[in-house]
């Protein structure tokens, strides 16, 4: 079975990324063929938060986030998103034939919107690209939080309509949402997701997977918790609650040892033990992101046979594409200017 799944290279990667994103990538990429990819393209949705002399730094920097929490290129192929130039040709025609109202129910671009003064195209049809980055290289299963579950049907409904339309062209992937920390939510608004965008702006939201030990003890020591003293996962309100579970996704624990641990106990305890956990979690991610920083070339020549690996299956998935709506097939780059 073959994974796709990314991550934009824009604020930096918390807590929610590692327990939702990477750690359930680690744990599997043994058993499936793996293409974790940095999307930059998408960093472009909100032109206004794009930093250009930064861009280049932060998508290195994901990549060694990537290796630092246990990715192995051995296993698993990294690559750059705007590497791979089909992402971009596909996502054009995968945006024909998608209907307008498909787009404009879209969860996240009717918050988003509602939020902006103004509203470009790309916040409106990035779900087109997500969905070209998955169809692209055949992919049978997509790793994502609750949150996305949207955006992978979406993705199917676009796969299954251009089949309707031009024939059997794409594989229909299938969602998959992790049992445990699907949806981490802020230390601040246990109603609202952890996002790298609220924190960009808010202290004491989010924690880095970067942040310092005094920073990540901080936050969570300030919480938002309630007076009592409940810690049962069917019990909780949401602030513990979300504590509870940050700390049985790094710790793997079952529940019932978790609940049996801070039974009649008071909520400073929990905070406590989640700081060390995090601190714990964090602490070799870190020293082993500074390593690899140390080195940019080597990320630079791993990136560049990433995407050096996955253009042939991205190739042929646009010939079919191309097959399939009547364009025109570019020779392959083995004839290209020698007269054949």
């Amino acid at each position: 079975m073959r994974v796709f799944s990314g991550v934009q290279p824009t604020g930096a990667l918390h807590l929610g990324t590692l327990i939702g994103a990477l750690a359930p990538w680690v744990r599997e990429q043994a058993r499936h063929e793996n293409l974790f990819c940095i999307v930059d393209l998408h960093a472009l949705t909100i032109p206004e938060s794009v930093h250009p002399d930064r861009l280049h730094a932060t998508v290195r920097d994901v990549a060694a986030l990537y290796l630092a929490s246990g990715i192995d290129p051995d296993h698993s192929t990294i690559f750059v998103q705007s590497q791979v130039p089909a992402h971009a040709e596909l996502a054009w025609v995968l945006t024909c034939v998608t209907p307008l109202g498909w787009l404009e129910r879209m969860t996240q671009f009717k918050s988003k919107s509602g939020a902006s003064g103004h509203v470009g195209a790309g916040l409106l049809t990035y779900p087109v690209l997500q969905a070209a980055d998955i169809l692209l290289h055949d992919t049978d299963l997509v790793p994502v939080g609750e949150d996305q579950r949207q955006h992978v049907e979406l993705t199917r409904d676009i796969a299954q309509r251009f089949n309707h339309l031009f024939g059997e062209t794409f594989v229909v992937p299938t969602a998959v949402i992790p049992s445990a920390g699907a949806r981490v939510m802020g230390f601040d608004d246990p109603s609202t997701k952890m996002s790298k965008s609220v924190a960009a702006t808010k202290t004491g939201h989010a924690i880095g997977l970067l942040d310092p030990p005094d920073v990540i003890r901080r936050t969570v020591m300030r919480a938002v918790t309630d007076t009592g003293r409940e810690t049962r996962f069917d019990h909780a309100s949401p602030g513990i609650l979300n504590l509870l579970l940050i700390h049985e996704a790094l710790s793997r624990e079952p529940r019932a040892v978790i609940e049996a641990r801070f039974e009649g106990r008071g909520y400073g305890e929990l905070k406590a033990a989640v700081a060390d956990q995090v601190i714990a979690t964090l602490a070799p991610i870190q020293q082993r992101f500074t390593e690899l920083r140390a080195d940019p070339e080597a990320l630079t020549r791993m990136l560049d046979d990433g995407a050096e690996r996955v253009r042939p299956r991205a190739r042929a998935t646009m010939d079919r594409v191309r097959r399939a709506v009547g364009l025109s097939i570019p020779p392959s780059p083995r004839t290209e200017g020698n007269g054949a």
